[in-house]
């Protein structure tokens, strides 16, 4: 697990969220795959993301799939 993505029972119920968020992994991927690109899911929905942090929820759901 990367140190950007949590998970913790309490936030989400338990859905992993970018590291001290409560903005979901899910809620990222989404977006990306509406065609948003970094810039505007930052701009317009995320101002507290990074673009490493959308990297890291591509990367999660990756790493996810690949078990």
């Amino acid at each position: 697990m990367n140190d950007r993505i949590a998970i913790h029972p309490q936030i989400h119920f338990g859905k992993p969220c970018v590291a001290g968020t409560r903005i979901t992994v899910q809620s990222v991927l989404e977006l990306v795959r509406e065609g948003l690109t970094f810039t505007d899911i930052i701009h317009d929905y995320y101002p507290d993301l990074h673009p490493d942090d959308i990297r890291e929820c591509i990367q999660y759901a990756i790493d996810v799939l690949a078990v």
